[in-house]
């Protein structure tokens, strides 16, 4: 079991220890929990105080970005390459971050989250069949708890994004930690009560989006 989420420092940090069992990681997300460490620390859990979400009926989408949607240049897919995205997530280079929280162990756990139907991903592909962007997350009911994006050309990443928003429907997304990106999205704070109420509300259970 978790300490109550409203116990987590103010940095958000809640828990040390424990591993990355399907149990327990379902366990967590259900109580907006969430992993963050790296190889040099043990497993470290976090439940932020204030929660950076995205509703996506409010998601905004430019007139550039609604004309990039029509390109014929980019495929999207879902759950067809979680693994490489993932990794590509681990692997991707991000400015002004060294290493990656996406370890190793990390990956195994969610490969296996996303084999019994609980993790997902969105792929956005070029017109010649290489995978050029993607996120992957967890869904708890009608929540999808995001984990990570990477892209390797301009928009691969919003694409997938504006992909989870259109063709599903999930009544929140978890974001997590504030970006400036996700915000000129449409991205906004909550607070952590109002989010652990949602989630109560939902269950986890293995779904094929």
């Amino acid at each position: 079991m978790f300490p109550h989420p409203s116990l987590a420092d103010d940095d958000g940090l809640l828990a040390i220890g424990g591993d990355l069992s399907v149990e327990r990681l379902l366990l967590a997300y259900q109580h907006g929990i969430f992993p963050w460490f790296s190889d040099e620390t043990p497993i470290l859990w976090y439940a932020p105080h204030e929660r950076f979400v995205l509703d996506p009926k409010e998601f905004k989408i430019t007139k550039s970005m609604r004309q990039l949607i029509r390109n014929p240049y980019f495929h999207m897919a879902y759950n067809t390459a979680f693994s490489e995205v993932i990794h590509r997530c681990a692997t991707t280079e991000r400015k002004g971050q060294q290493g990656t929280w996406i370890t190793t162990d990390m990956q195994e756990a969610y490969i296996r989250l996303h084999k019994l139907g609980y993790a997902h991903s969105i792929e956005t592909y070029n017109e010649n069949g290489l995978l050029v962007g993607g996120l992957y997350g967890i869904q708890i009911g009608s929540i999808f708890c995001g984990e990570s994006m990477f892209s390797d050309v301009s928009n691969a990443s919003k694409l997938a994004l504006v992909y989870l928003c259109q063709q599903f429907n999930f009544e929140l997304i978890d974001c997590q930690i504030h970006s400036e990106h996700l915000a000129s999205l449409g991205a906004k704070f909550i607070s952590g009560s109002a989010y652990y109420e949602l989630l109560q509300k939902e269950k986890a259970e293995p779904f094929a989006i």
